[in-house]
């Protein structure tokens, strides 16, 4: 009888170990399994993902450059010295020029 009872203490004591040491390797194949699951959830495009900004609104339209303004209020000082503009018409022609 003392034979019997070791030879199953000893199957128990592998069966034991054998689910122990299965539980340890499902766990951890489950925890790589979900691992990549995030992983490919992250890289599917299908995640849901903040929408991106609206495009920024068109630019105004362009203001004469520079040289332009220069040109034109050369004209303007040149078309009252000659006399032909008031002093009011060139105020009023060099406010709009200028923008303001």
């Amino acid at each position: 009888m003392p034979g019997l009872l070791r030879g199953v203490a000893r199957t128990a004591v592998i069966a034991g170990t054998a689910t122990s040491v299965s539980n340890r390797v499902s766990r951890r194949q489950g925890q790589r399994w979900a691992r990549q699951e995030q992983a490919q959830d992250d890289r599917s495009p299908s995640a849901a993902q903040p929408a991106p900004p609206p495009p920024p609104p068109p630019p105004a339209a362009p203001t004469p450059d520079l040289t332009g303004r220069l040109d034109a209020l050369k004209q303007l000082g040149e078309l009252k010295a000659q006399g032909v503009l008031t002093d009011a018409e060139f105020e009023a022609e060099k406010a709009r020029i200028l923008g303001g």
